[in-house]
């Protein structure tokens, strides 16, 4: 029998996220500053930031918590996506940029070019960019997977030739002739749409996107694991040669949720991109992709709900720490690594459901002796 789409674990998830997006921009936009339950629109980019984060999340565990695929090159995807969506901010200037040029970006100007890059064509159109945000990680994930899975290249090599792939990202899009703003990437963003992104109303818009980006994910997800393809997925993660003994073409299941995963990245990674103002070559960073993994693992690989959760965790506790111990935040990370590692292999999300699950628990097995006691 198929399982529930919207499982309990799923609803209480959406119920909070739905709250959250709603309550949040209101608390911006309604409530004035000063006031109890305002909002400020630093903490509504903030927050932004931290759901794109569980998105990119949910894309990994798609991968590593169901296929067992352990990708520690996802940054590589989030970061395409952040160019690709970066790419149309920059165009959206026009000449409103310091140098005035209405086809090419201020640090194209600077750095000499007298033309536009051909792949730079086409970023002045909304639709073209956010059809790039899906389709340059997508065909990268897909061109990858093709010959990484068909190789039959598992394990540690994988993970080592998915960080060698960001990695090699990194070095190239450091390069200035790569046109992609080299060291500095592109930044000083001004409007998306037409709709200037210092206003309030465009972060809280931006901020309502990107828990629906985050809500969708989870249900795609779902719905991917939940069907017969997910119980493939499954067999495969946890005896790949005994599936493909029974006949199952391993690399063909493999290829497609690796592309699917990386998809969801980018849109992440474009979600992100407005919000926080820059994109540069440091998020191809391998520690960006490491992190991602530490995310997942936090939170409760295999579960969708908990590598999001981790996310948001790991997120608003490196705001805190970062601030309050900036010199030990990365020994806390790692500690807390070690720590769910050892005593929580279900993660922060396999704790909690596991505390309700002995709580409700407790009065059932407690009835036969208040019985006994009676007679």
């Amino acid at each position: 029998m198929p399982e529930k789409l919207i499982s309990p674990r799923i609803g209480i998830f959406l119920a909070i996220l739905f709250a959250v997006i709603v309550l949040v921009p209101l608390g911006n936009l309604m409530v004035a500053p000063g006031s109890a339950g305002h909002v400020p629109s630093h903490i509504v980019a903030l927050l932004g930031k931290y759901l794109c984060y569980a998105l990119l999340a949910v894309a990994l565990d798609l991968v590593w918590g169901y296929c067992g695929i352990l990708s520690l090159g996802h940054g590589a995807f989030f970061a395409l996506g952040g160019y690709a969506m970066g790419m149309h901010l920059m165009r959206e200037i026009g000449d409103r940029g310091v140098y005035a040029n209405p086809v090419l970006p201020d640090f194209m100007v600077f750095l000499g070019y007298d033309k536009l890059p051909w792949f730079w064509h086409g970023f002045d159109m909304f639709w073209f960019a956010c059809l790039m945000v899906l389709l340059v990680p997508g065909l990268l994930a897909f061109i990858f997977g093709w010959f990484a899975f068909r190789s039959r290249v598992t394990g540690v090599y994988l993970s080592i030739i998915t960080q060698a792939l960001t990695y090699a990202l990194l070095l190239a899009f450091f390069r200035n002739e790569m046109g992609f703003g080299g060291n500095n990437g592109l930044t000083d963003f001004r409007d998306v749409l037409g709709f200037s992104l210092s206003a309030d109303t465009t972060r809280a818009a931006l901020f309502v996107l990107s828990g629906l980006a985050l809500g969708f994910g989870v249900l795609l997800g779902r719905r991917i694991t939940t069907s017969k393809y997910g119980k493939i997925l499954i067999a495969i993660r946890d005896a790949e040669s005994r599936t493909r003994f029974m006949g199952y073409r391993v690399e063909h299941y493999k290829l497609f949720i690796f592309t699917v995963s990386a998809m969801l990245a980018g849109i992440a990674g474009a979600l992100y991109v407005p919000q926080v103002g820059i994109i540069n070559p440091g998020e191809f960073s391998p520690a960006k992709s490491i992190a991602i993994v530490i995310w997942v693992a936090l939170g409760g690989r295999g579960t969708l709900v908990g590598a999001a959760m981790g996310a948001l965790i790991v997120a608003a506790a490196e705001s805190w720490l970062t601030a309050a111990f900036p010199e030990a935040w990365l020994f806390a990370l790692g500690a807390m690594f070690i720590v769910v590692t050892i005593f929580l292999p279900q993660g922060v999300l396999g704790l909690i459901e596991g505390t309700f699950r002995k709580r409700a628990a407790a009065p059932i097995a407690a009835a036969p002796d208040a019985k006994e006691a009676e007679a």
